[in-house]
């Protein structure tokens, strides 16, 4: 038993170190982003995605499946943004089964003020790390793996 233990595969050291990176990266980026604008990387998320939105909104469901997260967890993470002001809730006219997430004119100023400084931050933590080349590979690398699309980290 101790020598499966002890000699893993190659991918699972790869898995190993992927979530090692994540969470580093993750706890660092989201000390940074709570300081400079009292939001989390969740909260950017969210910000980021209804940014993109048509008419910068989202399905509340459908943001939940965007992010990975529950229902009752997409439900605690926007209740904070609309305390802020920064996410409103709205009806659809045409089903009120419907629930919409709505990004304020609030949120699109926090989310357009965070971005500067969020994305120079990831930009300096992987520019430290890994010449051009390397990010490419990096980024088309780890593409495989969460499908691909090309990720769009730019507000509409």
């Amino acid at each position: 038993m101790s020598q499966v233990l002890s000699t893993q595969p190659l991918a699972a050291q790869a898995f190993v170190s992927l979530l090692r990176a994540h969470a580093a990266a993750t706890r660092q980026l989201n000390a940074r982003l709570s300081a400079d604008h009292g939001l989390t990387i969740s909260d950017f998320e969210v910000l980021l995605r209804l940014g993109q939105a048509p008419d910068r909104r989202l399905r509340r469901v459908d943001l939940a499946g965007e992010l990975l997260l529950t229902a009752s967890g997409m439900t605690r993470l926007l209740d904070g943004l609309e305390r802020a002001g920064y996410v409103d809730r709205a009806s659809c006219p045409g089903d009120r089964r419907v629930v919409h997430a709505v990004l304020t004119d609030a949120g699109l100023d926090k989310l357009l003020e965070a971005a500067e400084t969020h994305f120079a931050q990831v930009d300096g933590m992987f520019r430290a790390r890994f010449e051009d080349a390397e990010l490419d590979e990096l980024a088309g690398l780890l593409g495989r793996l969460g499908g691909n699309e090309p990720a769009n980290c730019e507000p509409l």
